[in-house]
């Protein structure tokens, strides 16, 4: 794929709740004016179709791949948008389990499926500070490998929210040639005000990639209030573009040329030794 100089991408933020047809229609509306901007790459965030009441409600709109609403609805906006679209991530069915994956769902500019990565790093965890307890495995099964995909902007790695704490995830992006990360979230609170910046400036730096994250935000239907704060954040680690708070889109330009020029005169990435 020839991947021109400049490319505008961006992200969705969403208040996501138990209702998925209306989900997935205000992510429709937010992928058309991302496409308005002139993006050609659009992110949505982590549970785009459902910030359910209950851990078990994803069982009910699980889809086999392939085949379902929801991933329908996915690629006909991709297709009447005209936009490559990084679906968040959707429940979907595995053979042989009773859990679902917590799946990245990439459409091109035709509608087609053209990658999928599966959730790797499960949020089992207690935040303290709101006293919650999380249990991603008791519903989601966790990935295998990661998936670099080749895009308009260049290699793709893909990953969702907690794998954001794994840095061998990204090095190993890196290694197979991604030349920019999403990351679709639903980042808690607590966590989010300490660290979400920190740790997706650092992938960036670190990488001398591109880092494009989508978040839900506010209180869902739940009780589960999420951080938000989607942003666009350059090679350098320098943020072109953020929303903090409530639903929006933010869009920016990668410049490819000056990652490539910085990526040859600043050659960390070939300095490793491990």
């Amino acid at each position: 794929m020839t991947t021109p100089s400049r490319v505008k991408v961006a992200a969705i933020q969403l208040t996501s709740s138990d209702d998925a047809a209306a989900n997935i229609a205000n992510a429709r509306r937010l992928l058309e004016q991302a496409a308005q901007a002139g993006a050609k790459i659009a992110l949505l965030p982590e549970n785009v179709a459902l910030m359910g009441r209950r851990e078990s409600d994803k069982f009910a709109i699980a889809e086999d791949e392939g085949s379902g609403p929801l991933q329908q609805a996915l690629s006909d906006a991709a297709r009447e948008c005209g936009l490559w679209v990084v679906g968040g991530t959707l429940p979907i069915k595995l053979a042989g389990e009773s859990r679902v994956a917590a799946a990245v769902l990439v459409f091109d500019e035709s509608g087609k499926q053209v990658a999928r990565y599966d959730k790797m790093h499960l949020f089992d965890v207690s935040v303290a500070e709101r006293g919650e307890t999380y249990r991603e495995s008791a519903s989601i099964a966790p990935g295998a490998a990661p998936v670099v995909v080749d895009t308009p902007a260049g290699p793709l790695g893909l990953s969702v929210c907690y794998d954001l704490r794994f840095p061998e995830l990204f090095r190993s992006l890196t290694a197979a040639g991604a030349r920019w990360f999403v990351v679709p979230a639903a980042f808690t609170v607590p966590t989010g005000r300490a660290h979400w910046e920190t740790l997706l400036r650092a992938r960036a730096i670190e990488n001398l990639a591109f880092v494009v994250a989508a978040g839900q935000t506010g209180l869902h239907p739940n009780g589960r209030e999420t951080w938000g704060d989607s942003m666009i954040i350059d090679h350098w680690g320098v943020i072109q573009s953020r929303l903090p708070h409530g639903e929006g889109v933010v869009v920016a330009e990668f410049d490819l040329e000056a990652q490539a020029r910085v990526r040859a005169e600043f050659p960390v990435l070939s300095h490793r030794r491990l």
